[in-house]
């Protein structure tokens, strides 16, 4: 199964994930960075600073699979709570 790197972006700034995690497809992959990042904003209580910020995931030959806008796990029609500030 792949390995995938959840790195983080704020502005120019990239915070690298330097363990990854073995994920079974896409689909996947999509979740967790969904709920990795609605985690995140919770955990910052007024996360207003973070809503520019973006995960970047990357396969183990660093290229982007997937960039999820922090933003965008706030306002996903399909997610079972919703994340408030």
């Amino acid at each position: 199964m792949p390995k995938f790197f959840f790195n983080t972006r704020v502005g120019d700034d990239l915070v690298r994930d330097p363990d990854g995690i073995v994920l079974r497809d896409a689909d996947q992959v999509w979740e967790v960075a969904r709920t990795t990042i609605r985690e995140l904003l919770r955990g910052e209580g007024q996360p207003r600073h973070l809503l520019a910020a973006s995960l970047e995931v990357t396969d183990r030959d660093g290229q982007v699979v997937l960039e999820f806008p922090f933003s965008e796990a706030l306002f996903d029609p399909s997610a079972e709570d919703t994340v408030k500030h």
